[in-house]
């Protein structure tokens, strides 16, 4: 039986906190930013943590389900 692999574009983009929730990056900050604030900018700048409607589909895409 071959292993189930995870998704490599769900590998590049979510990483796990110490408690194990999904840490991700905010979309709209890698081009055209001349146009946004500097606030904006800023604020999209920092991770957050993944909406708990999308964790188990994420979790299933890490293959921790």
């Amino acid at each position: 039986m071959p292993k189930q692999k995870t998704k490599s574009s769900a590998k590049k983009r979510f990483k796990l906190t110490g408690s194990g929730k999904i840490k991700r990056k905010h979309a709209f900050k890698s081009h055209i930013l001349t146009k946004k604030s500097k606030k904006r900018k800023l604020a999209l700048t920092h991770s957050t943590l993944v909406h708990q409607a999308d964790v188990n589909s994420i979790k299933e895409q890490l293959r921790l389900k």
